[in-house]
């Protein structure tokens, strides 16, 4: 079995509380705040963690926030490689609306890396064992540009390290253009940016992850589709997997719970049938709870056992 590794480049402390109503400025009474670990690796590490795996999240603190994300990653029991930074690390507002169902979800700005935390934290990274797997997660902190997070995957493949990326816009751009990606999981507006066209037409979608893998940008392509599951792709196959129609709490955290999942399968070794069907239960099995909360065991595995039915 693979060892796995996070890295987080902007963590963040999440903070989830409800509301009556919500209106302009007029003092709007909340519940107790509930607190959690955020950014995406971080979630990965968490999810495959609740699933039962094992995971080692890199990522930079600062503060007292930092301080705080630390201790709720250690009571969850998931391995951690901190990197003390002087900027604190940011906290984010989840807001739901009892009156309407509806979540705000108030993100602030990355802590800020400089270039010598930046260093220290990319060591950290390239001292992962080859053959591990390694989930880059999440948006890039002011202070790290594009280039320097290509340049870091670059080396980290080249030194065996099997790269799962999940982020968006520019970095998630550039990391597909660096190539021998082992996994990546775009949703279908992020598909269309990459293959910089349109995927208006029925086939379009399967067409592009197909192209993806083709031209070796990754090895496996997973393209999540909301309510229709994910079309999982590589370069023998195209499967698509629909989840059980659900009540839906909140879609927060269902994306890294859906990469957990998958790539605890990836480290076994598992089929790209049961990697898909694994991280579609996950990430569905997150929407049944409110606020930031990941998959749980129990909700994923009735999941995954009513798609193995199917």
């Amino acid at each position: 079995m693979a060892a796995i590794y996070t890295l987080t480049l902007a963590p963040s402390l999440d903070s989830a509380t409800q509301t009556p109503q919500i209106y302009p400025e007029g003092k709007l009474r909340c519940s107790a705040p509930h607190f959690e670990p955020g950014g995406g690796g971080i979630n990965v590490a968490r999810a495959i963690v609740h699933l039962g795996g094992e995971a080692t999240a890199l990522f930079p603190i600062g503060g007292a926030t930092g301080e705080h994300l630390l201790t709720l990653l250690r009571e969850e029991r998931v391995a951690t490689d901190p990197l003390i930074t002087s900027d604190w690390t940011r906290q984010n507002l989840h807001v739901h609306v009892s009156s309407s169902g509806e979540q705000y979800r108030f993100v602030m700005p990355g802590a800020s890396l400089s270039a010598s935390e930046y260093q220290a934290l990319a060591q950290k990274a390239l001292a992962v064992p080859a053959g591990s797997l390694l989930v880059i997660s999440g948006s890039l902190p002011p202070g790290v540009s594009v280039s320097q997070f290509t340049s870091l995957i670059e080396k980290l493949i080249q030194a065996g390290v099997r790269c799962v990326v999940d982020s968006s816009g520019d970095a998630l751009s550039g990391a597909v253009q660096v190539g021998n990606i082992e996994l990546v999981k775009p949703n279908q507006k992020e598909l269309s940016a990459l293959v910089n066209r349109s995927l208006s037409r029925p086939d379009d979608v399967r067409q592009a992850a197909m192209e993806l893998v083709a031209r070796g940008a990754a090895r496996y392509v997973v393209v999540s589709l909301g309510p229709q599951g994910a079309l999982a792709v590589d370069a023998g196959q195209c499967i698509q997997v629909v989840p059980p129609p659900m009540k839906s709490q909140s879609t927060v955290g269902a994306g890294d719970s859906m990469v957990g999942a998958m790539v605890l399968k990836l480290s076994q070794g598992a089929s790209l049938l049961d990697m898909a069907r694994y991280g579609v239960a996950a990430g569905s099995a997150a929407t049944l709870n409110q606020g930031t909360r990941l998959c749980s065991a129990e909700n994923t595995a009735a999941i995954y056992q009513y798609l193995c039915r199917q």
